[in-house]
């Protein structure tokens, strides 16, 4: 499923994603960045070394392709790619 638009909310801790067929996703910042798939976040993961991005929001939306964006946060990390499959999950997820 491919998404129509993505637009970051004003305050940038909620990426708003309006998905064909009409369904809308609002997907935090946090749990974004909780959920990156980048080598280094899923080494912490299973290191057992949590983190709280309960502050983090995203400085930067960069397309990748016509597949996936890469999101970059305020914390630094800019090396997670969202396809749109994986961004649909985690949106469904959350509902």
């Amino acid at each position: 499923m491919t998404p129509l638009q993505l637009k970051l909310k004003p305050e940038r801790r909620t990426l708003a994603i309006t998905w064909e067929g009409g369904d809308i996703s609002l997907l935090p910042a946090s749990e974004l960045r909780r959920r990156s798939r980048a080598a280094q976040a899923v080494r912490a993961s299973l290191d057992g070394r949590e983190t709280s991005f309960d502050d983090v929001t995203v400085t930067g939306i960069e397309p990748i392709g016509s597949y996936a964006v890469r999101l970059v946060f305020s914390d630094g990390h800019d090396r997670g790619i969202y396809p749109w499959q994986y961004l649909r999950e985690i949106a469904d997820s959350l509902a």
